[in-house]
């Protein structure tokens, strides 16, 4: 079926598409020739600067069906009826690759997820680990650089890492997350989400509660071997982009069980980890979950580019009923995320029909600047106004946080069993024989890589303050390898 004549970006018809003009035939190319201008310049302008980190992903459309009522901790209207479905849009992602990277990876997969609500979207950007390598988003920055190739070497450099993992114990947890079996998930479908961060519901009375997002995936844990990632690296490096498509192509629609754990506000302060604090959990025995929800992916995108590379997730993106917590890392990616966004995509990057409002309009005063489509036509553009513009509501989208004490480059507070080794270590003693000898085989194959004695025995001490056979353990390995 014909979709009529070939045109320019302004609508022209195309008279001949493969032949450039030229002075004469066998001559120069000429400037007046405006489609091969056209084109060129557009090809020179199709990909916009890549993520710095989360570069390397995929995405899918589905539906998340709320099966619990949860009015009485949150006034979100999304989550008010059982039953209820939302439209989503999640994306998956490795962080440290970048756009060309392979998908079978040790790293942590990113899970963001855009809730497209009545009252606006909300996201949820996530990782598929509950904690993080640090708790204060100061030190985001040369964390990435330390995973990034090095300036002088083009390369990774395990000193590097290790050296910034080393000095930062706080990683600890992660680092043992992250060189587990869970390190490499066999494909998207095949691992859980989480939202990480704690975060605040609000309801209808006031009350606060503390939550932190858990999605566990339907169709089973599964992993990769170090050695199986490689070969599959090799021989097919979108292995997990093509298996997200496919399933959802043949009818196979991925889900997730949405549970959340609830604390009530009341209960932070003497809590005996820092609720707060990213590089912790809060352990299922203390807040059990709470099954709320059913999300389900069912459509692949028409155009990677268009509704993959250009979504974008800004965790300051909340509805009423749900806002932050005082989370330091979670404070500042509610701005680097957005500023990431205006600087990558444009200023009017929440106008691209995968980032808009599905279910509800944006009003706002903002005009002109890159990308802007015109849709506010002649409204005014201030508020108030007396000419019927949108007008503020009055109501905070969440609940106040008392705060107290002097301004200062705090340190995150701890609680009675705040430590960086702590958790680490009761993670490692949940280990089987089996998987506590792949996660020794896994971090001394790396640590070995480390050129200066120095830094591979700082990193070892930390996973000996977590657990003494876990450092002794890891200790002899890297010892073994380097002889």
């Amino acid at each position: 079926m014909t979709q009529g004549p070939l045109t320019t970006e302004a609508g022209a018809p195309v008279a001949d598409n493969q032949n450039s003009e030229t002075a004469g035939v066998g001559g120069p190319v000429l400037v007046q020739d405006q489609l091969l201008m056209e084109k060129l310049a557009h090809f020179n302008r199709e990909r916009i600067p890549e993520r710095v980190v989360h570069a390397r992903g995929a995405g899918a459309y589905g539906t998340f069906t709320l099966t619990r009522d949860v009015s009485q901790w949150t006034r979100a209207r999304f989550l008010s009826e059982v039953g209820k479905q939302t439209e989503t849009f999640l994306r998956f992602s490795t962080v440290a690759g970048n756009l060309g990277a392979a998908d079978a990876v040790r790293d942590p997969r990113g899970f963001a997820l855009k809730f497209y609500t009545e009252d606006g979207n909300y996201d949820l950007v996530g990782n598929n680990t509950p904690v993080f390598f640090i708790r204060d988003a100061i030190k985001f920055p040369d964390f990435i650089h330390t995973q990034k190739r090095d300036p002088y070497t083009g390369s990774q450099e395990a000193d590097n890492v290790w050296d910034f993992w080393s000095l930062s114990p706080e990683s600890t947890h992660q680092v043992t997350w992250l060189f587990g079996d869970r390190g490499i998930p066999a494909s998207y479908r095949h691992m859980d989400g989480f939202g990480s961060h704690t975060y605040q519901w609000q309801n209808e009375a006031g009350e606060v509660f503390w939550v932190k997002y858990h999605f566990k995936t339907d169709q089973g844990i599964k992993n990769l071997t170090t050695d199986e990632a490689v070969r599959l690296s090799g021989v097919d490096p979108d292995s997990h982009q093509r298996d997200l498509r496919e399933s959802i192509e043949r009818g196979d629609f991925p889900s997730w069980t949405v549970q959340v754990q609830i604390m009530p506000a009341a209960e932070a302060a003497t809590y005996r980890f820092n609720p707060f604090d990213l590089t912790k959990v809060w352990p299922h025995a203390d807040y059990p979950l709470t099954e709320i929800g059913k999300l389900e992916l069912n459509r692949n995108p028409e155009n990677i580019f268009a509704e993959v590379e250009q979504s974008i997730f800004s965790p300051a993106h909340f509805v009423p009923g749900i806002g932050p917590s005082p989370d330091k890392m979670l404070q500042g990616r509610l701005f680097a995320y957005g500023d990431a966004h205006r600087y990558r995509v444009g200023i009017n990057a929440d106008h691209l029909p995968v980032n808009r409002p599905h279910a509800t309009e944006a009003r706002t005063n903002s005009r002109d600047g890159y990308l802007y489509d015109g849709r506010h036509k002649g409204a005014k553009n201030y508020e108030p106004n007396s000419f019927g513009g949108p007008a503020e509501t009055g109501r905070p989208l969440w609940g106040a946080v008392p705060v107290a004490g002097a301004t200062g480059s705090h340190e995150t507070p701890l609680h009675a069993e705040d430590d960086d080794f702590v958790q680490a270590g009761n993670l490692y003693r949940l280990l089987t024989e089996d998987e506590k000898a792949r996660l020794v085989d896994n971090l001394s194959g790396f640590i070995a890589k480390v050129a200066r004695e120095d830094i591979a025995e700082r990193a070892i001490g930390n996973f000996r303050r977590a657990d003494e056979d876990f450092g002794k353990r890891l200790e002899a390995a890297v010892q073994a390898l380097r002889a």
